[in-house]
């Protein structure tokens, strides 16, 4: 038996959450089911594809193509942190989440969107390298050096997990144990705390407006540079081809930090839960499925490599 939704549960250790979802009729969830499971598919084959293709193509063993191969990596494990409570949850009535389970799910949602961050900001100044000083590249991005960011990447995204988690986990939970949301988010966990959480909330709008912040100067100052340095070449086609390359990058940062800005680095920013839930499948699966989808369509290299790919299985 679950405790009541109003009910004071100061009394007695939280053993579990309940998961609301979205507020919908059977055949709307039905619905969702089908929409959810449907991104999730798409994102887990979109993303190992491009994960097999760039580790069995020796001509994609490049600096960028590691970083892509990581950020495809981060969009997996994105996505599947979320998607399949979600869609057991649409077919339970019970909805419930242990809290160990909650504070897990929590973690790793607060480590990969801050990596996925960084390694966006790492490929951005990659591009920058590569194009703004060609000379230096092989020696400024050798592999020691794109192994040490991408393992940076991933420290800072612990690194906020870590204090997050912390932090919210520590409170007490005792107005309810139903959390308005399809998974352990930070807003709605901390609405059912009864203790004041100005603290937590500064640390958690400190640390988003840091990472966006910081991050989206490198990525803007990269392109920045990018930009002047391609408008100056003589060449037509190398504009064209240096410019589709960058597009595939600024098209997934917009998605990426434009969602995330709307969700976290503004208080008050969406009017609604509801709203919330609707931004957060866009980062949470959308956003995912849509990644290796923008590299491989915008990306020659990648579209040759699934075609050599295709006829060595096919001449097997």
């Amino acid at each position: 038996m679950h405790p009541p939704q109003n009910g004071n549960l100061s009394e007695m250790p939280l053993q579990e959450f309940v998961l609301e979802g979205f507020e919908a009729g059977l055949q709307t969830q039905a619905l969702l089911f089908a929409l959810f499971l449907a991104l999730y598919v798409v994102a887990v084959l979109g993303n190992l594809t491009m994960m097999v293709v760039i580790t069995l193509d020796a001509r994609l063993h490049s600096p960028m193509y590691f970083f892509l191969k990581n950020l495809s990596f981060v969009d997996l494990c994105y996505s599947s942190v979320i998607a399949p409570k979600a869609l057991v949850n649409f077919l339970s009535s019970s909805k419930v989440i242990t809290f160990a389970g909650c504070a897990t799910q929590f973690f790793f949602f607060s480590m990969m969107g801050p990596t996925e961050a960084f390694l966006l900001a790492v490929m951005a100044y990659d591009r920058f390298v590569a194009i703004c000083s060609p000379l230096h590249y092989p020696i400024t991005m050798r592999p020691s050096v794109c192994a040490r960011l991408v393992l940076g990447s991933y420290c800072g995204g612990c690194f906020n997990s870590i204090l997050q988690t912390s932090f919210t986990f520590s409170l007490p939970f005792c107005s309810s144990n139903h959390i308005d949301h399809f998974f352990c988010d930070v807003i709605p966990l901390l609405q059912l705390t009864c203790a004041n959480t100005a603290i937590n909330k500064l640390v958690m709008f400190g640390l988003c407006g840091l990472i966006i912040v910081g991050t989206t100067l490198v990525v803007l100052t990269s392109y920045g540079y990018i930009t002047v340095t391609i408008l100056r070449m003589r060449s037509g086609g190398g504009r064209h081809k240096l410019f589709s390359t960058c597009g595939s990058h600024m098209t997934a940062v917009s998605l990426f930090y434009g969602t995330v800005f709307v969700m976290y680095a503004q208080p008050g920013a969406v009017a609604s839960m509801e709203q919330g839930k609707v931004v957060s499948v866009f980062y949470t699966l959308v956003i995912p499925m849509l990644n290796p989808l923008i590299y491989s369509l915008r990306n020659k290299d990648v579209k040759d490599a699934l075609q050599r790919l295709g006829q060595k299985h096919t001449a097997t």
